[in-house]
């Protein structure tokens, strides 16, 4: 990085932001009431706390994606990441006899160390980030599958490595309300991306490169090297994700992630954040998480069949990236 590199930039976050945040916000409330409505067994103390830990993962990998997309960019790598990430913290864990500590740090530094290589392949060799990460989906699927020799690997001999997604600190405080810890892992990880984003050089950069990046380079900034950052960033990000999943299952799966990418993707785009880069805020993204958690965890307990939950989750997709369309047509 230059010393252009340490200039405040720009901010480029547009003025437009909030009233998609609230049309979000109110799709989702309008999600519960209807689904507490159709079903008494939906808005129970028990079946919220499934929807919360079901959000905690999809949160925290929407989270590091949001970061991406802001930059113009996409990631389909995030599902096998945080699957890698498991799998090698297994590695430590349970292989290696390591601490706990050192099994989280781990997870965060594999995460870290693909979304750098993802970031180079993206800035440095200017392969485009659907192809760049969709290798990388691939790579990292296979990686898993070959360090595990396709079994997976169990933390029954990691005393508390279950109680990091699954135990209950508010829960051990205040019993009628059980939040679980790995819904306290997303809440604390949004609230520091959101500092990033709205407090640092890097998150100013992150708009700035999503809204004119040639722009920002003819004015002297290095941006192969933030956007190389910002892969590595959301990719410590996923790989928090990987440690949530693998305490929740209390293993490392090495044939799950896919699909998990796409569900992250969608999450982001219906909290506002736009494709086209330069837009987004965390708190979208936590709302559009929340969408999806409560929209699949709805349609099962109507028992909604599996393949028109999947049809019903698609066309929200699509209608979310139209309004995307609309909006970018209207401040444009």
């Amino acid at each position: 990085m230059t010393d252009a590199d340490t200039t405040t930039p720009p901010r480029a976050r547009p003025p437009r932001a909030a009233p998609q945040k609230l049309l979000a916000f109110a799709g989702l409330i309008l999600l519960v009431l209807g689904f507490s409505l159709a079903s008494p067994n939906f808005f129970q103390v028990s079946n919220i706390m499934a929807v919360l830990q079901a959000t905690s993962v999809n949160g925290v990998l929407a989270i590091g994606v949001t970061l991406i997309i802001i930059t113009g960019g996409i990631d389909l790598s995030i599902g096998t990441l945080m699957t890698f990430c498991a799998v090698m913290t297994g590695v430590v864990l349970t292989w290696l006899g390591a601490p706990l500590l050192l099994g989280v740090l781990t997870a965060v530094a594999t995460g870290a160390l693909a979304g750098l290589v993802s970031g180079t392949l993206v800035a440095k060799m200017k392969i485009p980030p659907f192809i760049a990460t969709l290798g990388m989906m691939l790579i990292l699927k296979g990686l898993s599958l070959i360090v595990t020799g396709t079994r997976p690997i169990y933390f029954n001999d990691t005393p508390g490595f279950d109680l990091i997604s699954r135990g209950s600190l508010v829960g051990a405080v205040f019993p009628a309300f059980p939040v679980p810890n790995g819904v306290l892992i997303l809440f604390g990880v949004a609230a520091v991306t959101a500092w990033i984003l709205s407090r640092t050089v890097l998150g100013r950069y992150t708009f700035a490169i999503g809204s004119n990046e040639e722009a920002v380079r003819l004015s002297g900034v290095n941006t192969d090297a933030w956007k190389m950052a910002i892969y590595a960033t959301a990719g410590g990000i996923v790989g928090i994700g990987g440690l949530l999943i693998a305490s929740r299952l209390n293993s490392a799966q090495p044939a799950l992630g896919l699909g998990y990418e796409l569900e992250a993707i969608a999450a982001v785009v219906i909290g506002g954040t736009s494709l086209a880069g330069g837009r987004g805020t965390i708190l979208g993204t936590l709302i559009g998480a929340l969408i999806m958690a409560v929209l699949t965890n709805g349609l099962r307990v109507m028992s909604v069949a599996p393949e028109w939950q999947t049809v019903v989750t698609g066309a929200i997709i699509i209608a979310a990236v139209y309004a995307d369309q609309l909006r970018r047509r209207a401040v444009g």
